[in-house]
Order: structure tokens, then sequence, then C-alpha cells
């Protein structure tokens, strides 16, 4: 049965839908060795020989889907220029090829979504599901009524407004606060940004929730399999669930 290049090279877990894409316009993918540079382009992973960059893409890969607790000092990344420790470092004997599902700063910790399976990823990114990702943010100094009405309302940025899904302090003291964000979009360090524009720095990021995935009480550097439930859950229309345990004590999983 044909099917687009891109879904094919997805679900075969070399990258994501998107980065396929990429590859296909950048002239790195063959089949039945002829380049192929169209999008739109079609073929039967049963019966055709697709290649990218040269290499046979493997058929009937095992789907594999793992939580991470990424600690600060990794690069979201399959490998880092600059040759810093990625997260893929830290899974051990998983058997398939597995990339991380969106980002996390080199400098943030808590839930990282990996995966081989390019059409779940493709899904948890793509804007228009919104799929809510919560962080618990610790900030320089404490904000006034209207600074938080500020953030709340929304931050203007150079790429535009920022308007969190939720904003809400939760423990403060004159020398730092914690905030509970909750976001549906992308954009690279918005959440550091912003705060940055009130005049208040980011001290500490950890995300603990992806959807109703939550980061739980995973230590930094562990990763579990996901569940058949969980990974059905982040599918679907997710909805927000409160993550209290970490908060109570936020030093037991750094």
């Amino acid at each position: 049965m044909e099917e687009r290049l891109q879904k094919i090279i997805a679900a075969a877990g070399i990258v994501s839908r998107r980065a396929a894409e990429q590859y296909i316009r950048q002239g790195r993918v063959s089949v039945n060795g002829r380049v192929v540079t169209r999008l739109g382009a079609k073929a039967d992973p049963g019966r055709d020989e697709i290649r990218v960059d040269g290499r046979l893409i493997p058929t009937g890969v095992e789907k594999l889907y793992f939580a991470l607790h990424k600690p600060t000092g990794y690069v979201t990344s399959l490998k880092d220029p600059e040759g810093r420790p990625v997260v893929t470092d830290l899974l051990r004997d998983v058997g398939e090829r597995v990339y991380p599902v969106g980002r996390l700063d080199y400098d943030s910790e808590g839930l990282l979504i990996l995966t081989n399976d390019g059409d779940f990823a493709h899904h948890l990114q793509h804007p228009r599901h919104e799929v809510p990702k919560t962080y618990l943010v610790k900030v320089r100094g404490s904000l006034s009524a209207g600074e938080i009405r500020h953030l709340q309302e929304g931050v203007d940025l150079d790429d535009g407004l920022f308007v969190p899904v939720e904003a809400r302090p939760e423990k403060t003291n004159p020398k730092s606060s914690w905030f509970r964000i909750v976001v549906s979009e992308g954009r690279n360090r918005v959440i550091r940004r912003a705060f940055d524009a009130l005049g208040h720095p980011v001290q500490r990021l950890v995300r603990i929730a992806i959807g109703n995935l939550r980061l739980g009480d995973l230590a930094g550097g562990e990763y579990r399999a996901l569940t058949k439930r969980e990974i059905g859950g982040l599918t679907s229309r997710s909805g927000r669930k409160k993550e209290k345990n970490y908060l109570d004590n936020p030093g037991k999983t750094a």
C-alpha cells in the first residue's frame, strides 16, 4: 500500500515527520535508486527500496515510547556540535533508535518524551492539537499583583505576544517565587524570555507534565516506558491534572 514518503520515514523511526519533509526537500531521500524531492511523492514500504542518506530504512520496527526526567546539563538532541552530553546518552538497553519529542533547554529539567513513532511525535508537536505543557518555574524576587496580571494577560516579546494558558503563583518570598505555568505553544525559551521582560529572571525551570502525563517521582536521569493508556491519552484531547508532589519537595528529583 502506497503512503506519503515522509510518513513512511517517520514510521520507521528515522526522524519526525517534519524533519522527514526537510530531508525530502534537501534531496536526501531516494526511492528505487531515484532521488525524490517532491513532498507529495508516495511509495510502498513493502515493495519499494527507500533510502535516507543512502541507507535503506528498516520496516517492521517496534514502536517505543519513553518518559525521561531530563536533568540540567543535557542537550535535547541526538548529537551536539559542541560535544555536550545529549539526552539519549541517558537511555540504556533500549534496542531501537529513539529521538526526543520537542525540546527542553540545556539548563532546564523535567519531563521529556522519546520515541521512534513519527506519527505520535508529529501529533504532540503540531500546534493544531495544542497539547498543554505544565512547568514549575522559580524566578528571582517577588512579583507584584500588577506584574502577575501582566503575565496572565500577555507579555509582548520580540516574536509576538506570549499569553500562557495558565499562570499562577505557588510559593513566594522576598528573594524568589515559584510559579505554575501552562503553555500550549513551542517558541524557543518563551517562558524565560517572558520573565526576563518582567525583570524576574528564571532561576529554575522544571517541566512536570505533558498533557495528562506527569513527571511524578521519576528521578533525574531516570526513564520508563509509557503504558498503552498513557500513549492513548496523549493522542486524545489532553486535559490537565495538578502535580503537587514535586512542588512539595522540589529537591527530590533534581
